[in-house]
């Protein structure tokens, strides 16, 4: 009779270990599950999102309204970083930082290192041609004219009459070096959505 109470106690002490095992086995596969399932991709997504950020893309927001009709006060962009000054086009939307201003400002590429830009009566020439700016809609009859340094870029707000740019900056250059992105497309208003032109 003893035999058989010490057995069946041991026998519970075992389903109670036993039990106690698949708790923790279960514990530990449901942090397992929890961490592979959540806490990993969460963590890959903030990992990617920097090195995007860092090296690929960023996200810029128009403060104001010297880009209008192109950008509008609002509008946010996605712009791709530029590593390479060869590829920047007459006409492109780009983002750089200026020292004169102290801020990083979005504006039209008008013109290229060794340019010369001739503007008469708002008309912009670039090297003795006329150049097609289908983008101006409020145009203005300022005069003046630029030779572009080596190295250098001269840049233009698309709203001509209401544009602090190139035209008033005691230095009207920017060097390539302050050059940030290129903005490729509009994110927001979602009714607004599109690649820039």
């Amino acid at each position: 009779m003893q035999e058989n109470i010490n057995e069946d106690n041991v026998s519970e002490v075992k389903d109670v270990e036993e039990n106690i095992k698949e708790e923790e086995t279960k514990k530990v596969s449901g942090m397992k599950g929890f961490l592979f399932d959540w806490i990993l991709p969460v963590v890959l997504a903030l990992i990617a999102t920097l090195i995007i950020n860092k090296f690929l893309l960023f996200k810029v927001y128009i403060p104001s309204e010297s880009m209008k009709p192109t950008l509008e006060k609002g509008d946010q962009l996605f712009v791709t970083k530029v590593y390479n000054l060869e590829k920047l086009q007459r006409g492109d939307i780009i983002v750089f930082y200026s020292n004169e201003l102290g801020d990083t400002l979005i504006k039209r590429l008008i013109a290229l290192p060794n340019d010369k830009v001739e503007i008469k009566e708002g008309k912009v020439y670039i090297n003795g041609d006329e150049t097609s700016e289908e983008y101006v809609k409020n145009p203005s009859i300022y005069n003046g004219s630029f030779t572009v340094p080596e190295g250098k870029y001269f840049f233009l707000g698309d709203n001509r009459a209401n544009s602090a740019d190139a035209r008033y900056w005691a230095n009207p250059y920017i060097d390539g070096d302050e050059i940030k992105g290129k903005a490729q497309v509009r994110v927001f208003p979602f009714n607004r959505v599109g690649m820039l032109k």
